[in-house]
């Protein structure tokens, strides 16, 4: 084996303007070390098997061949040879004259998984008997960064029929010292009726006026109609949204909307009112959650002025849901599809605690915006269904996507 790949060297070269990838890249000894060390294992594990199954065989010697890695970056790669020639490598096959960043794309995959620095660094160890620092994954995971920016400003189809926007936030070093800052989502169901995540946007605070950039940046792109946008009950949501796409209705989650108002309420009232609410939430018809909201009102409202209140000035809101037939309202009455998403997130980031800065946070993420993906290859159920009444309610905004 050649000598370690010296990261205190390379951070040098680095800083004094060398390149990490490309023809005469810092990485490539790195990138060559891990793929020879990966041959080594493959070969002694192909000879231990033969001679379990009682065949003789043994190390004959190396097979040499110029590689490309990344970009224009190449290297001279030894694989191993056995006695009989049995020997078929799996990592960079015989005629394989590229690896295609597939060391640096197993590396990214562990850390795609949420696995910390250290861990990787373990694991890459213990399968190929090589060390490689923290501080060296960190530079290979910040490749993610350049993907990233090419996805957050890709091309959007002009219209998604759905979308959700909704925030989750972090601890991110920021001028010395951590602050909490808002990571804004949007997800969006294309005329397929395929998810996809349209956008990562992050801010110090969640708000209405950086809601409107956000929307803004996604008009730029090519986004010009949502017919349903679904959003927490942030104040001056639905104004930022009509700014942007004033054709667009909007839906306040009735669930974020539930969850508030069960906070100002006494805890041995809990069950009782959510007993009485219930009615005004799931009724048939908005005429008959009305009467139910004004019965909630007749028996609480002196008690939990607040409560009534709020479901009085934002019913507008609230209520839209309540005009689509099942299939609509399932869809858009919460904004539970993106929360999964969020959840997806906190899976990677648990460990973390707080971010050195945002890209450590953005590039992990992004990372398990592709896990997320892989599993959004169908549409939604019954989604023909739903697509056919979205252009009834909707006339003249779906036939130039339909074709009718």
């Amino acid at each position: 084996m050649e000598e370690q790949f010296d990261f205190d060297e390379v951070l040098k070269e680095f800083r004094s303007g060398k390149k990490l990838t490309g023809k005469g890249g810092l990485l490539s000894p790195l990138i060559k070390q891990l793929t020879e060390a990966a041959l080594e294992a493959e070969v002694e594990s192909h000879i231990a098997n033969d001679v379990l199954n009682g065949n003789k065989n043994r190390r004959n010697g190396v097979n040499k061949k110029t590689i490309k890695g990344t970009s224009d970056g190449t290297f001279e790669l030894e694989t191993p040879r056995d006695r009989n020639g049995t020997f078929e490598p799996q990592i960079v096959k015989k005629h394989q004259t590229t690896i295609s960043n597939e060391i640096e794309e197993k590396i990214l995959s562990m850390y795609g998984l949420g696995m910390s620095y250290n861990d990787i660094s373990s694991h890459i160890e213990e399968i190929y008997n090589v060390s490689i620092s923290t501080a060296t994954i960190s530079t290979i995971t910040d490749k993610i960064i350049s993907k990233v920016k090419e996805w957050q400003s890709r091309p959007l189809d002009s219209i998604y029929p759905f979308v959700w926007l909704d925030a989750i936030h972090y601890k991110i070093k920021d001028g010395g010292k951590y602050v909490s800052k808002a990571v804004y989502t949007v997800l969006g169901v294309d005329m397929e009726g395929k998810k996809n995540i349209l956008g990562l946007y992050l801010s110090e605070s969640e708000g209405a006026n950086f809601w409107l950039s956000v929307l803004t940046d996604l008009n730029n792109r090519g986004l010009k109609d949502i017919l349903i946008a679904s959003v927490d009950g942030l104040k001056g949501f639905p104004e930022a949204i009509k700014t942007i796409f004033p054709q667009t209705e909007v839906q306040l989650c009735i669930i974020h909307q539930i969850r508030n108002s069960i906070r100002y309420v006494a805890s041995k009232n809990h069950k009782e009112f959510m007993s009485d609410l219930k009615p005004v939430y799931q009724a048939v018809s908005k005429e008959v959650a009305e009467q139910e909201l004004q019965k909630l009102d007749e028996k609480w409202g002196k008690l939990y002025p607040i409560v009534i209140q709020s479901w009085q000035n934002k019913w507008e809101n609230l209520s839209v849901y309540f005009k689509y037939p099942p299939e609509i309202r399932k869809v858009i009455y919460t904004t539970n599809i993106i929360e999964s998403v969020h959840r997806q997130f906190r899976k990677l980031t648990k460990t973390k605690g707080a971010f050195p800065n945002e890209n450590s946070l953005l590039k992990l993420l992004y990372m398990g915006i592709q896990n997320a993906t892989k599993k959004w290859n169908m549409p939604m159920w019954n989604w023909n269904l739903t697509l056919s009444q979205l252009a009834i309610f909707f006339e003249g905004r779906l036939e130039d996507e339909l074709k009718i």
